[in-house]
Parts: C-alpha cells; sequence; structure tokens
C-alpha cells in the first residue's frame, strides 16, 4: 500500500514514540504494525530520517545493534513528541472526514 502524501514523517514519529530505534528496526515496527500493508522503501525512509531530523523533531546518535553492528540510532525529541501530537490528532479527523463521506449512503438506497 502506497503512502499517503506527507504521512511517512508522522508514522515514523509515531515509530519512535516507542523508544530510539535504527532504520532497519523503524521499518520493521512500521511493516509489523501494519500487518504487512504498508511498505516504506530506504530511500523513503532515510529521506524522512533526514528531514525530520533538520527540523530538530529528531535527534541520533551512532551506537552498536544487538547484532553487533553499529547503526544510527533515531530517538524523538520534545519537539518531535508536540508535532506527532498535532498531526495525529489533525491526521485522524481527516481520516474520519473522509471515511464518513464514503460510506455515506445514498438517498436512493
Amino acid at each position: 500500500m502506497a503512502l499517503l502524501k506527507g504521512t511517512l514523517d508522522v508514522l515514523v514519529l509515531k515509530t519512535l514514540s516507542w523508544g530510539p530505534m535504527h532504520g532497519v528496526e523503524i521499518t520493521t515496527w512500521l511493516e509489523s504494525r501494519s500487518d504487512g500493508k504498508i511498505d516504506v522503501t530506504d530511500a523513503a525512509l532515510l529521506q524522512a530520517l533526514h528531514r525530520l531530523e533538520e527540523r530538530e523533531l529528531i535527534a541520533a546518535e551512532w551506537a552498536i545493534t544487538d547484532h553487533g553492528r553499529r547503526a544510527r540510532y533515531y530517538r524523538l525529541t520534545s519537539a518531535g513528541r508536540a508535532r506527532l501530537r498535532a498531526e495525529s490528532t489533525a491526521l485522524i479527523d481527516h481520516v474520519k472526514t473522509l471515511t464518513a463521506i464514503l460510506t455515506a449512503r445514498s438517498a436512493e438506497t
């Protein structure tokens, strides 16, 4: 399933609300939570991570994974947590509105 434009950033922020993660962990979490319906490409994730880091919504540092590999771990900042709350509320409201429109029955049924 392709993501709606602008939703990957908020999904990454939500993922990181569970704690610091590296890129593979973020992708795995998103795929797991969506029952495999969301497919995030490496390029799209890296662009989102850079964009969020530039906006200081996330911070990153190098660390060693459980498998002994060096990886960049990302964590949510306080500004990122505030953005997550605001964008989640707006996105949920938007989806509710679309659902109401798309599930409306015509006057003839």
